[in-house]
């Protein structure tokens, strides 16, 4: 009796490097870009920055996952309004376990 397939994901996993700009601070985006990061099974962390109006992402994991954590980082939560987003990918450091918030 064959035992079933199961599909692993070969692809190596990246980092995407994030600066969100816009009236993204004291509007709970980073609280909304961890629920949305933990959905989709990243790791990292998102700050403030230190200009009032960027919020600073680093997430790893999968290439289609962090395609999508990208769409939703540029349509923003709700009360926000993004202006403009800068990315960055990488190969992962795999250096995160869980995906949090940093106090700025």
């Amino acid at each position: 009796m064959a035992l079933p397939r199961v599909a692993l994901s070969l692809t190596p996993k990246q980092r995407l490097t994030a600066g969100v700009v816009g009236r993204v601070q004291g509007v709970g985006f980073r609280w909304w870009t961890l629920r949305q990061a933990q959905e989709l099974g990243l790791t990292g962390w998102v700050v403030n920055g230190n200009d009032e109006r960027t919020v600073e992402v680093v997430a790893e994991g999968r290439p289609e996952a962090l395609d999508e954590f990208e769409r939703r980082l540029r349509r923003g939560a709700p009360g926000s309004h993004v202006d403009a987003v800068t990315v960055k990918r990488s190969p992962s450091s795999g250096e995160f376990s869980r995906f949090g918030i940093m106090r700025s």
